[in-house]
């Protein structure tokens, strides 16, 4: 058992140190020229700004500031039979704008890392392993209501995992995958919020009096089927465009209502420094309910699920290393 442990400790050692020895095959030494196993690193820092302000302007405005930090850190191995890809993105957004609090604008956590095995060089069919975590960093409001927090840190927090196959034409431009299988875990670690029975969760059982019998559940699973489809293309020179969606339904609860995650993204690429992202982010999650307000000044009555958009343009300095 000790043995095993050290195996996944000496294998960080060698990412770091950037020696390209395979993680999967035996015998590595001997078959070099076969296999030929390689790492590759790629990792992003941006810092996207905008300012807006007024002097005198007869038209009316009002001064803003802008900014949104990002990062992505990717590590992917591919071997004769293997590839392993790892991506780990930051990103958070802040606004201030004149006669108001400083606010939230974008908040995301998120790891990924994607298993692949492919029996045949001549086929473009991938078994598959697949697991992704997401979550934020700091409170999110309903503003400009700053007194009660909608969400925190991993209330929610997801966390998918689970096993299927992959069909790539271009595996690193173009992937279908589809699981029968995948465990979709809901963390909502904020007590008021479970109880609550936010983002899905079961929410606390109350007596007559409004008081707490039993907790409400931080941790919620199901089981279901995962699909994702991405693609990567130049539109023109300079211009890509990127393309994930992500559809999944449980089989136990309402199996056959999907959530999806649908991202379409424009990187234009000005120089080596500056470039510039137009986005659009769509999500649509039946456990994630929305209120309304009712007759009763504070009180609000549940209005269902609705779609969710954002659209977004930044425009700003990256470093690639």
């Amino acid at each position: 058992m000790k043995h095993l442990l050290i195996i996944p400790f000496l294998f960080f050692i060698q990412l770091l140190l950037g020696q390209p020895t395979s993680i999967f095959m035996k015998n590595n030494a001997k078959n070099t020229d076969e296999i030929k196993p390689e790492w590759k690193r790629n990792n992003n820092v941006r810092v996207d700004l905008s300012e807006v302000t007024f002097v005198n302007w007869n038209s009316g405005g009002s001064n803003s500031v802008s900014a949104l930090f990002s990062t992505e850190f990717n590590a992917d191995y591919k071997d004769k039979y293997f590839t392993w890809k790892n991506r780990l993105a930051t990103r958070y957004g802040i606004n201030k704008q004149q006669e108001q609090e400083l606010r939230k604008t974008e908040d995301l956590f998120e790891f990924n890392s994607n298993l692949g095995y492919q029996p045949d060089s001549l086929s473009n069919w991938f078994y598959s392993a697949r697991l992704n975590f997401k979550t934020q960093f700091a409170n999110g409001f309903k503003y400009p209501n700053t007194d009660q927090p909608i969400s925190r840190l991993m209330a929610p927090g997801y966390l998918f995992f689970g096993g299927g196959m992959e069909y790539t034409k271009k595996r690193d431009y173009l992937s279908f995958y589809f699981s029968p299988m995948t465990i979709k875990t809901t963390f909502v670690l904020d007590k008021e919020l479970a109880n609550a029975g936010a983002f899905g969760v079961d929410p606390a059982v109350l007596d007559d009096e409004g008081n707490i019998i039993t907790d409400g559940k931080r941790i919620q699973k199901e089981i279901g089927i995962l699909i994702t489809n991405s693609y990567e293309m130049t539109v023109v020179e300079n211009i890509t465009l990127k393309h994930l969606v992500s559809l999944y339904t449980d089989y136990i609860n309402s199996f056959g209502n999907v959530d999806v995650d649908w991202q379409i993204n424009f990187d234009f690429k000005v120089n080596s420094f500056v470039k510039a992202t137009l986005g659009s982010h769509i999500r649509y999650d039946d456990d994630v309910k929305t209120t309304k307000p009712t007759n009763i000044d504070g009180e609000f009555d549940e209005a269902g699920a609705k779609t969710q958009w954002k659209q977004f343009l930044g425009i700003g300095f990256a470093v690639d290393f």
